[in-house]
């Protein structure tokens, strides 16, 4: 079983209309969801924005929910899609290019250190191999996990992976 014989009662009761499971299952999720959305937002109300919408459509549609994977893999995979729908509208609509997509710097760091090395590097990667690379290094998720996530195949996620080390190797060495 993928989700845990309480986080499978969550999800049953909220099916049911338990506003308590509801508020459970997010209080379990938001704060990892935010965190990894934050990773591509260039402001806190676009991470909160982006989290909130996760949230909506998730309960939404939680009935559409088959458990073949976690809760928090799908919800991931949605938090995803709002970011790449309102990644697309800002390009389409305001031509704003890929490399304005930044990390959001959490504390400061100092030049010389290989953190900060790190993140400028991450920072620079393409957004598929930036979200790639996140996933599986920072966030856990298996090549499995994240291909259903993003809709690519499992061999599609290593190979991005591989090229994402290959690229941060050389940015951080440099």
């Amino acid at each position: 079983m993928i989700n845990s014989e309480n986080e499978t009662k969550l999800i049953e009761n909220a099916l049911i209309g338990q506003q308590s499971a509801f508020k459970a299952l997010y209080e379990r999720h938001v704060d990892e969801l935010y965190c990894f959305l934050s990773q591509f937002a260039e402001n806190t109300s676009q991470k909160e924005e982006w989290t909130q919408r996760a949230f909506i459509k998730a309960f939404n549609k939680l009935d559409q929910f088959n458990q073949r994977s976690s809760f928090k893999t799908w919800l991931f995979t949605i938090g995803l899609n709002e970011m790449r729908i309102d990644m697309r509208k800002k390009i389409h609509f305001e031509n704003i290019d890929d490399k304005q997509i930044d990390l959001v710097d959490s504390e400061p760091v100092e030049e010389t250190s290989i953190w900060y090395k790190a993140k400028a590097a991450i920072r620079q990667l393409a957004p598929d191999k930036r979200v790639i690379c996140l996933l599986h290094i920072a966030e856990d998720y298996s090549h499995a996990e994240i291909a259903e996530m993003i809709g690519i195949s499992e061999g599609t996620s290593r190979v991005i992976l591989h090229r994402a080390k290959q690229e941060l190797r050389t940015l951080v060495s440099s």
